[in-house]
């Protein structure tokens, strides 16, 4: 069809081709970037979904459990860990408490004279391990020393908005013992409106990002990190690096 002054159809009309019937140049991109920008938004929703529901779901108090355990173990990072699982143990839901992530040099009494607690009452039940320094390390430490005790049950002691990530690497350390989840409340980290508060908002998101790399960590077939079996519970230690 032709047009005053002799021009041809434009490209840029309704229908978009030319006279020849070929696409406009670079159409052929449009789908892929359409794809590209539909995935990412797909993945941000995704991410965000799951960020309030991991807030959602993180335990306000510790549950209604009463069960006696073989041995508790508390992660350090918090007094109030620690003070939650000198309780239990005094309560008798345990035979021994392992604390995992102590600094060297720090020992059974300066723990118990920090918390507060009569050393003679419970220094005899409580083993302490000095190597780990994330989660995964508390994880693996605490499984030398249950599987050295023969423990088949254990309640797990640590903050709630770490209580998540925690169970992934223990249950990927010990799929064979039963544990039991004893979340504690920091005072400072508020739950509720959590997105409000600046402080608990960074908190739970990188806790929640952290949490994500576990989850998918212990669906590939990575073996757990294993400490060597000759050495003593509490005290092993990650091969160094190699310096380049």
């Amino acid at each position: 069809m032709r047009f005053p002054f002799g021009g041809a159809q434009r490209a840029d009309r309704p229908g978009g081709r030319l006279p020849d019937g070929e696409p406009p140049a670079g159409s052929g991109r449009h789908p892929l970037l359409h794809a590209l920008f539909g995935g990412a938004l797909t993945l941000a929703v995704a991410w965000f979904a799951g960020l309030f529901l991991f807030a959602a779901g993180l335990p306000r108090t510790p549950p209604e459990d009463d069960r006696q355990t073989d041995a508790i173990v508390v992660l350090t990072g918090g007094s109030e860990r620690l003070a939650a699982g000198f309780e239990l143990l005094r309560a008798h839901r345990a035979r021994k408490l392992f604390i995992s992530g102590v600094y060297r040099g720090v020992d059974v009494q300066e723990l118990l004279r920090l918390s507060r607690q009569a050393p003679g009452d419970l220094e005899c039940c409580i083993v302490l391990g000095y190597a780990a320094d994330d989660t995964e390390g508390n994880a693996a430490e605490t499984a030398l020393w249950v599987r050295q005790e023969g423990f088949r049950s254990l309640r797990v002691v640590t903050a709630n908005y770490h209580m998540p990530r925690s169970l992934v690497e223990f249950r990927r350390a010990l799929p064979e013992v039963d544990l039991i989840a004893h979340p504690v409340a920091p005072p400072n980290v508020r739950l509720e409106h959590w997105w409000r508060w600046p402080g608990t908002a960074s908190l739970i998101v990188g806790e929640y990002n952290k949490f994500l790399l576990a989850w998918t960590r212990a669906l590939l077939p990575v073996p757990a990190a294993t400490p060597p079996a000759d050495v003593p519970p509490g005290v092993w230690q990650r091969p160094e690096p190699l310096s380049r």
